[in-house]
């Protein structure tokens, strides 16, 4: 029973696999002739794609060839265009080549002439120069030094005559428009002439506080000299003593604290550290007071240590002229010339205040007050321009700009001012004395007299050594050589004298 069970078992399955082979064979047949018939169906698009593209090529390429066919004609239609231009042009070259050969020997022909004129020409002009010489008793060469010298001398005159006058020319109008420059600037502005001194005096009640200042045996005021560095000067002027000092600045605290020293009475080594204490406080408020109100009145902006530069210039002079309000003055007038001449106002103005900025510390550094000047500015901030302005105007360096040049002359209109400064005796004698050693060192030159405090040097020439015509430069050098070589303020005139004299006797 189980063998009959296996075997009807066994033939299910082998009629299973023999359906399920069947079917696999059936599947297998029908994927090769859905195969054979897709190879068919593109075999046929492909020999459609081929003839549509061997027809379209033809089709191009025969366009192609008509197209290039037509190009070639038209290119040898233009090369047959451009052969028959450049047969032309060589017709027209061959042509003018002819005509230049033909102008050519004619040339020759007239400079074989010219040649033969100018020998003829040379021959005439050595026979008179041979029949000069025998009438003149003078050589050929002799005769040109002769007409050189008088041409020379000609030329001289006319030239002296012309730089005559186009300088009175030049003169008159620079004179008529920088008068008006000028007149403007000083009529827009108004200061007070301020002399200060090296020394300051102090008022007294009476003469019995001079012995309270001198103390015991000399006790406060050697006190006071050693904390202040002030001299004390004790004399017989009455009602004052005298305080004597290279630095303003100490001289001025000095001076307000013993001023404070004698209306409170009471003087002694303690009170006198006290008193120059509160005098250094108030030094200082009132040099950076007045720095600030120097920025504010010219609507300038600086450095705190620019301004407070500014605010110690209150406290230095030079030939008594205070430098704070000196410097001011230069700056309005520099701000009132820039805007004339449509230049840069602020920088003028710039350059103006800060041209003496040294001064505020050349008698505690070494250094001229323009190195000093130029080495703070540079430090703080300010431009190349603002420094030349300081370097020029004293012609440490030449002017850059047009304000350095403001900056300058602003200088010399505040210096110059009558009242402005003052000048000792020595210096005046000096400059006057430098002005006449000056000039009589010009060829010529027989007598000079500086006059008017400076202002003038007349000079007198020998008539024979200097002709009329050399007057006007001879006088012209003598300027030149004494704004070189000397500082003065305002100009110096000089006035050439020539003067011949004929003198006879009847007896």
């Amino acid at each position: 029973m189980e063998i009959i069970i296996g075997l009807s078992c066994l033939l299910v399955a082998s009629v299973g696999v023999i359906i399920v082979q069947a079917n696999r064979i059936s599947k297998i047949k029908l994927a090769k002739l859905k195969s054979e018939t897709i190879i068919k169906e593109a075999n046929r698009q492909a020999d459609k794609l081929l003839k549509d593209s061997r027809y379209q090529a033809e089709k191009e390429s025969k366009n192609a060839m008509r197209r290039a066919d037509d190009d070639i004609a038209f290119k040898k239609r233009q090369l047959k265009e451009i052969e028959s231009e450049v047969n032309q042009k060589k017709q027209r070259i061959n042509q003018q080549r002819k005509e230049v050969e033909g102008l050519q020997a004619q040339f020759e022909e007239k400079l074989a002439g010219v040649k033969e004129l100018r020998d003829k020409q040379q021959d005439v002009l050595n026979e008179l120069f041979k029949k000069l010489e025998t009438v003149a008793s003078l050589t050929q060469e002799e005769a040109e030094r002769s007409l050189l010298s008088h041409v020379e001398m000609v030329a001289k005159k006319r030239a002296g005559l012309l730089i005559k006058q186009t300088e009175a020319q030049a003169r008159k109008v620079a004179k008529q428009k920088s008068t008006e420059i000028v007149l403007e600037a000083i009529q827009k502005l108004g200061v007070e002439t301020v002399s200060s001194n090296t020394t300051s005096v102090v008022s007294l009640p009476d003469d019995e506080m001079k012995g309270r200042i001198i103390g015991k045996e000399g006790r406060n005021i050697r006190a006071f000299e050693t904390a202040s560095g002030v001299d004390v000067v004790i004399d017989d002027t009455p009602n004052g003593v005298i305080l004597s000092c290279f630095d303003p600045i100490r001289r001025e605290t000095a001076r307000i604290a013993l001023d404070k020293l004698v209306n409170d009475g009471r003087i002694n080594p303690a009170r006198i550290e006290d008193a120059l204490t509160k005098a250094d406080e108030e030094i200082q408020a009132v040099i950076k007071q007045k720095g600030e109100q120097a920025a504010d009145v010219l609507g300038l902006e600086f450095d705190p240590y620019i301004v407070e530069m500014l605010g110690r210039l209150n406290y230095r002079t030079s030939y008594g002229q205070n430098i704070l309000d000196h410097s001011i003055e230069c700056a309005k007038i520099a701000g009132i010339i820039a805007d004339r001449l449509r230049v840069d106002v602020e920088l003028a103005k710039r350059g103006a205040v800060l041209h003496d900025i040294g001064k505020a510390i050349d008698f505690v550094q070494e250094g001229s007050h323009d190195d000093l000047g130029a080495e703070i500015c540079r430090k703080y901030g300010e431009s190349n321009e603002v420094i030349n302005c300081i370097m020029a105007h004293h012609e440490d360096e030449e002017p850059d700009t047009v304000e350095a040049i403001i900056v300058k002359v602003a200088d010399a209109l505040s210096s110059a001012r009558p009242g402005a400064r003052k000048e000792s005796v020595e210096l005046y004698l000096k400059r006057l004395e430098n002005l006449e050693k000056i000039a009589l060192e010009f060829d010529g030159v027989d007598k000079v007299y500086a006059i008017q405090a400076g202002r003038e040097v007349r000079v007198l020439v020998r008539p024979e050594d200097v002709s009329d015509d050399g007057v006007h430069k001879l006088s012209q050098d003598i300027a030149e050589r004494i704004e070189r070589e000397m500082d003065y303020p305002g100009e110096v005139r000089v006035n050439l004298v020539r003067e011949t004299r004929a003198v006879s006797i009847a007896h």
